[in-house]
């Protein structure tokens, strides 16, 4: 029997759990500023992630290490004024948080202050255990984040998939329940085995959001400049993309060159 799908006019982290259980899939993409997240938002996306990924999309860093809390506020800012319907959810940025519990509460408070944001997103699980339970006793919503945690990537060494081993598999399965007990709303799974995926979204009441994580967890999530082509030197075995805009936008600016240099730009009509 199926079940009626919800129409939400304003996606809350409680409309999250509510789509697990009832079966239906949630939708998420990353946005970093206000145009992009604008379209996201009119497509009826669930949730927007204003990722660190900035670091590398937006910035052209080569990890998402360098980026600052200012600017992930800056980012998270042009986000929330363009979403009217999605739940906007902004990565705490490497070193705002691991250390000191108080200094997370601190820069969790921020964003929420300064971007007018709906939830913070962490990497890790019992290694920031205070830190996830002081910001959650603040009453800021917490979504979690394990396997592949980039801003652990010099400790990985690799971006390969992660807890194909079973020390690794059931630390991760541990931590998954660990954050759930705390109180976070959901998880997001990057760059693991669709099995364990599986297992975990099966072993926890909130939403297992996956990247890389295979189809039997409760939503997806992927990097909007990724899934529309815009990154066309990216290709991961998970990234579908829906459009070769590098492409389209790359003669779009080759012709609009042509026609300035021709003088066909602009015309009489285009000319006051």
């Amino acid at each position: 029997m199926s079940v009626a799908k919800k129409e939400y006019k304003r996606i809350t982290v409680k409309s999250l759990v509510e789509m697990k259980q009832n079966g239906e899939k949630i939708s998420m993409l990353t946005a970093y500023d206000y145009s992009m997240a604008k379209i996201v938002d009119a497509a009826n996306i669930d949730a927007i992630l204003v990722g660190d990924s900035a670091s590398n999309v937006m910035a052209g860093h080569e990890t998402t290490l360098p980026i600052t809390l200012d600017q992930m506020i800056y980012h998270a800012s042009s986000v929330v004024r363009a979403a009217k319907r999605a739940l906007v959810v902004v990565d705490i940025p490497f070193g705002s948080y691991q250390s000191d519990s108080k200094e997370a509460l601190r820069s969790a408070i921020r964003i929420m202050k300064e971007s007018g944001a709906h939830a913070i997103k962490v990497e890790g699980g019992s290694e920031i255990k205070e830190s996830v339970s002081r910001i959650l006793q603040a009453g800021i919503p917490v979504m979690g984040h394990l396997g592949l945690t980039p801003q652990s990537i010099y400790k990985f060494g690799t971006y390969t998939v992660r807890a194909k081993e079973e020390e690794e598999a059931q630390k991760l399965k541990d931590d998954a329940k660990l954050l759930e007990e705390l109180g976070c709303f959901a998880i997001v799974l990057e760059k693991i085995p669709a099995k364990l995926a599986k297992e975990v979204a099966e072993s926890v009441s909130i939403p297992i959001i996956g990247i890389g994580a295979g189809g039997h967890v409760d939503g997806q999530v992927l990097v909007v400049h990724d899934m529309l082509g815009m990154t066309h030197e990216f290709h991961p075995r998970f990234l579908r993309r829906y459009l070769d805009l590098y492409d389209e936008m790359s003669k779009a600016v080759s012709q609009y060159v042509n026609d300035v240099k021709s003088k066909d730009f602009p015309n009489e009509e285009e000319s006051y």
